[in-house]
């Protein structure tokens, strides 16, 4: 082989080389070491979405009393003993209720009396408008319903909260998945 030619397939040996061991292979470089523990920040994808997110999905910007009301959620789901799912289903489910927004009572624009993050009534018995306007409390009401609903970590979102508010647009809690999912991975560590 004359030498311009070698010189040129050593360069690309080379090059080729280089460029393996300083790029190398993505999936190596974030691999686990053994025996080495690895504090997860957030919970994983597969515990908070198990199902996937049905249909189109909703998105807003929140207030800080908005932030505040999901790490009250949060709270009242780890007193309550309750796992991430749950707090996604809660996060979800306050969403289409009130835009994670503690509601007192709206007048001519109120639906019946229902009140608070859940839009929970007096009158169907979830408690006082005290109670149901004070988010651990409500939360708490809100979950103790969904420990009724017999698979409930086994179903989409939209049909477990369903289940428990029984509300005149049942589909509508599923949109709201991906940013409940979203919020509890950001704020279940915090």
């Amino acid at each position: 082989m004359n030498t311009i030619l070698r010189k040129s397939v050593l360069g690309v040996v080379g090059l080729a080389f280089a460029g393996g061991v300083f790029a190398g292979p993505v999936a190596d470089a974030h691999a686990a070491v053994p025996g080495v523990a690895v504090r997860a920040d957030k919970p994983a994808v597969d515990k908070l979405v198990p199902h996937g997110v049905q249909g189109e999905q909703s998105r807003i910007e929140l207030s800080g009393e908005q932030v505040g009301n999901v790490r009250a959620i949060i709270a009242a789901t780890k007193k309550a003993g309750m796992d991430e799912r749950a707090a996604v289903v809660a996060v979800g489910t306050a969403l289409q209720e009130s835009k994670l927004e503690n509601l007192g009572h709206l007048g001519d624009r109120n639906d019946h009396d229902s009140q608070g993050l859940f839009q929970q009534r007096p009158s169907s018995g979830w408690g006082t408008v005290e109670q149901i306007t004070d988010p651990e409390y409500a939360t708490t009401a809100f979950l103790k319903g969904l420990k009724q609903v017999d698979g409930w970590r086994d179903m989409p979102l939209t049909r477990a909260a369903q289940t428990v508010q029984v509300s005149a647009y049942p589909d509508h809690y599923a949109q709201w998945e991906q940013q409940a999912a979203d919020l509890v991975a950001q704020h279940w560590n915090s």
